[in-house]
């Protein structure tokens, strides 16, 4: 098999993992409501960036794929590079990360407690190893490094 093709497996294996993480988290009994106000996409005001696994960063590159980008533009504004600046609306919010399902949004019901989800992270952590990654990057970051690939 082309290393090309032993890549593309190997990526799309992670992806459904990093989907089935997705999958249990929702099914968990935390009551949680985003309202997609967007205050926390703005990362210059919250002062908190979402990082991302390897693994997530893959699913968030096929969300931006399945939304017509192929780029990722940088924001003068601190603001997440996936908000639409003309609709205000994440332009990958069913492939959002991890960070951002779980994050401390008061809107959405604060953020989740580490002891309710670390078996999830642990998980994204062993995806993220198996890929060769280095550990959750900050959203910006882990978006363009893959892009660029």
């Amino acid at each position: 098999m082309p290393a090309k093709n032993l890549i593309a497996e190997v990526e799309s294996t992670a992806e459904a993992g990093v989907r089935d993480i997705y999958r249990e988290l929702a099914t968990r009994p935390i009551s949680r409501s985003c309202t997609m106000r967007t205050e926390c996409c703005q990362f210059l005001l919250t002062g908190k960036t979402p990082h991302l696994t390897r693994g997530e960063a893959l699913v968030a590159r096929r969300g931006l794929r399945a939304a017509g980008r192929t780029s990722v533009a940088r924001r003068d504004d601190g603001a997440c590079p996936m908000l639409d600046p003309a609709t205000f609306r994440c332009r990958i919010y069913e492939a959002r990360p991890f960070g951002c399902r779980t994050h401390f949004c008061q809107a959405a019901g604060g953020p989740y407690a580490r002891r309710d989800v670390v078996d999830l992270i642990r998980r994204l952590e062993d995806i993220d190893a198996q890929l060769g990654g280095d550990g959750a990057q900050a959203l910006p970051t882990a978006l363009a490094d893959l892009i660029r690939k």
